[in-house]
C-alpha cells in the first residue's frame, strides 16, 4: 500500500511538471505570434505619421503624376528628414534620382529649393538648366559631379575667349541620369544639364546660356 501511494504522489508530480512544461511552451508560442502580429500591423501604441510614397519605381527625370504616388501612414519616430506629407506638393515635380516603389519621397528626391540648397552648400542655392555645347560631355555628367562652368566667346579676328563662370558647381540631374533632357534640336534632342550654385553665379550662367556656348570642366 505505500509503494501503491509513493507510486500515486510520484505521478501526480511527473503530471504537474508535465502541464508545467507544456503550459511554459504554449506561453512561449503566443508571445511569438503576438511578436509577429506586432512586426506586421506596428505597435498600436506608437505615433504614426501619413506620408507620401511612390506607388512604383520612377526614373530620374521623372514629371511626378496623381498615379505615381500615394499616402500610407509610417511610424513617426522612423521618418526620414524631409518627407513629404502632402502629394499636393509633389505633382508636377521632377525626380532628381530614382525612387524604388514604396520609398517614402523627400524634398531632395525632386528639383526644388531644398535640394539646391543642399547640393550648393548655401542658402541662397538656385538651380540652373543649360545646354551645353558638346552633347557628349552632357551624357557623361551624373547627378553629384562637382564641375566648373565655362563659357566661349567669339572673339575679334574669329578668335575665341574662355571664361569661367562658376566653380565648383553641382549637378543635380543630366542626361546621363535618365532624365533632364530637352527639346528636339537638329536630329537629335538637346541635352539639358540642370546645376546647383548660388544665386549670384545662377544669373550669370543663365545670362551667359543665352548667347554663349558653354561647357564644363570635371573635378
Amino acid at each position: 500500500m505505500e509503494r501503491l501511494r509513493r507510486f500515486e504522489f510520484g505521478g501526480a508530480g511527473f503530471c504537474g511538471r508535465v502541464d508545467s512544461v507544456l503550459a511554459r511552451r504554449v506561453s512561449a508560442v503566443g508571445l511569438l505570434v503576438v511578436a509577429a502580429v506586432v512586426a506586421v500591423r506596428g505597435d498600436p501604441g506608437e505615433q504614426r505619421t501619413e506620408v507620401v510614397v511612390a506607388a512604383r519605381e520612377l526614373p530620374p527625370g521623372h514629371v511626378l503624376a496623381e498615379g505615381d504616388l500615394r499616402r500610407v501612414p509610417r511610424e513617426t519616430d522612423a521618418l526620414p528628414a524631409g518627407a513629404v506629407r502632402e502629394s499636393d506638393r509633389l505633382r508636377g515635380a521632377t525626380l532628381s534620382g530614382a525612387v524604388a516603389e514604396g520609398e517614402i519621397v523627400t524634398e531632395l528626391r525632386v528639383v526644388g529649393p531644398r535640394l539646391a540648397a543642399v547640393a550648393a552648400g548655401v542658402a541662397d542655392g538656385r538651380i540652373v538648366p543649360i545646354r551645353l555645347a558638346d552633347n557628349a560631355v552632357a551624357d557623361v555628367l551624373r547627378a553629384g559631379d562637382r564641375v566648373d562652368v565655362v563659357a566661349f566667346d567669339e572673339g575679334g579676328n574669329g578668335g575665341r575667349g574662355a571664361r569661367l563662370l562658376v566653380s565648383d558647381a553641382a549637378v543635380v540631374l543630366a542626361p546621363g541620369d535618365g532624365g533632364a533632357r530637352g527639346r528636339e534640336g537638329a536630329g537629335e534632342r538637346e541635352r539639358v544639364v540642370l546645376v546647383a550654385m548660388d544665386a549670384r553665379h545662377a544669373t550669370v550662367v543663365a545670362a551667359a546660356s543665352l548667347r554663349s556656348a558653354l561647357t564644363v570642366v570635371f573635378h
